[in-house]
């Protein structure tokens, strides 16, 4: 096998960034106007910030075992492994339909508005650009580094500096605004479980933090690369989700913003009031290059971290196959095949909109499940293993862990929780309807792992039986 290139900061942060910090999350958060200020902080302590910390230890203490896998494998063993990466690939299953739409919805802006509504035009165009970016992916992580690093820059940092300035000119301008900064709008009624459905989309643009730990044996000095990126991607990640999220508020009606064409709604409300119309066709350019960027991480991540259960016995062995450029290919071709079946999810809402909030919805609750395992085995590993002053540590020693460890675990609770609860002012249809699709969802997504369990014994058995 030819030697694999390695990567630096630089192409971590905007891995990360890039795959997190998507200006396709902002219409979903803006959605929730002035309140996202104070749910995107509370988001942050509990979760994201977490997140991060736990990944940056873990990623820096253990350079030989990185990723979810190997983290709970080394906690609890390697059934429990299997569960949690399991979780984490499933998730973005149901998750990529969802981001591809909203790649689908813009390029849609290009040749008619309409077509963002348009089901079959949306299904068409997420088969051919998930199958393009597997193909991309099959090059190897040096390669879809490079194509990730110009699309973060190109299609997220450029587009969210500029919708932010554009919304502080139109602020200065003092053009008519649809917030209100008061008090009660920034600070919502707790009590109301409607409020808290804001939690969902925010905890959705947070997701991820940890998927570049998967990588650890292709990034130069990982001791020292991965706590300094995932520092610098959670200032970035929260700062412009925020600002973002309040721009599109700023000039849409709630009740106007589409979850998958709203940021190029927003750019053109804005453009068209600066006489600048001409810039949309290519913001809108922009907008589907880092969104194609963004994708690439999560591609190849998750199928990477199942790659290592499929070589631990748990998935047949044709899919524990690496081709020359060090990737899971029959895993990428086999998710590819996964990802078209799921596209038919868009025929059981009677909306876009509905379509893409459930969608959402799902994946993050099983990416929370995910998550509430990765803080219990970063709490074990504290136990486990003797500290040492190698690498990044969370400060406060066993103390500082279980804290941090204990914010992320309510975190992931009041998600799962709040994520039963259908949002208002989007038609999903009836409660029962939803609750219905979302319920058989979740354990359709979690039951293969029974069989999966077997299969892995009855291999094992075989084994013992040849010896």
């Amino acid at each position: 096998m030819a030697s694999i290139k390695k990567i630096g900061t630089f192409a971590l942060v905007m891995l990360i960034v890039g795959g997190i910090d998507s200006v396709r999350n902002l219409p979903a958060t803006a959605l929730f106007g002035t309140s996202l200020i104070f749910f995107s902080i509370f988001s942050a302590v509990v979760f994201l910030i977490p997140s991060a910390l736990v990944s940056a230890e873990l990623s820096s203490k253990l350079p030989e075992h990185g990723g979810i896998y190997q983290w709970v494998k080394l906690a609890f063993g390697e059934k429990v492994a299997f569960l949690s990466i399991w979780l984490q690939w499933i998730n973005t299953m149901v998750w990529f339909p969802s981001i591809l739409s909203f790649i689908a919805g813009t390029m849609a802006y290009l040749i008619n508005p309409s077509l963002a509504n348009n089901k079959a035009y949306l299904v068409s165009v997420i088969l051919v650009i998930f199958w393009g970016l597997t193909f991309l992916n099959l090059k190897g992580l040096h390669v879809s580094a490079k194509f990730s690093n110009f699309c973060a820059v190109v299609g997220t940092l450029i587009p969210m500096a500029l919708i932010i300035g554009l919304a502080v000119v139109w602020l200065v301008l003092g053009k008519p605004i649809q917030l209100h900064f008061t008090h009660s709008d920034v600070l919502p009624n707790l009590h109301s479980s409607g409020n808290w459905v804001a939690l969902i989309a925010i905890m959705t643009a947070f997701l991820g933090m940890e998927l570049v730990t998967v990588h650890v044996k292709e990034v130069k000095d990982p001791h020292k690369s991965f706590p300094r990126a995932l520092s610098i991607s959670v200032v970035m990640i929260l700062t412009t989700m925020m600002l973002g999220s309040l721009a599109i508020a700023l000039v849409l009606p709630a009740g106007q913003i589409s979850l998958v064409n709203g940021v190029i709604q927003a750019f053109s409300n804005f453009f068209a009031s600066y006489h600048l119309t001409w810039l949309i066709p290519v913001m809108t350019v922009a907008l589907i290059v880092g969104n194609l960027g963004g994708m690439i991480t999560w591609v190849i991540s998750p199928a990477k971290g199942l790659l290592q259960a499929s070589q631990s016995g748990f998935l047949p062995a044709f899919l524990a196959k690496e081709n020359k450029n060090a990737v899971a290919a029959n895993l990428l071709l086999l998710q590819a095949i996964l990802v078209s079946l799921f596209c038919v999810a868009f025929l059981l809402m009677p909306s876009v909109n509905g379509s893409y909030w459930l969608l959402s919805d799902l994946s993050t609750q099983l990416y929370m499940l995910m998550y509430v395992m990765m803080f219990i085995a970063a709490i074990a590993l504290k136990y486990k293993f003797k500290a040492t002053n190698e690498g990044f540590s969370i400060p406060g020693k066993k103390w500082g862990t279980c804290l941090v460890c204990i914010l992320g675990l309510m975190g992931c609770v009041i998600t799962l929780i709040v994520g039963f609860i259908p949002p208002s002012g989007i038609n999903v249809g009836s409660f029962w309807h939803y609750e219905g699709i979302f319920t058989a969802g979740m354990l359709g997504m979690i039951v293969p792992v029974i069989g999966f369990y077997y299969y892995y014994s009855k291999e094992n058995s075989k084994k013992l039986c040849y010896k």
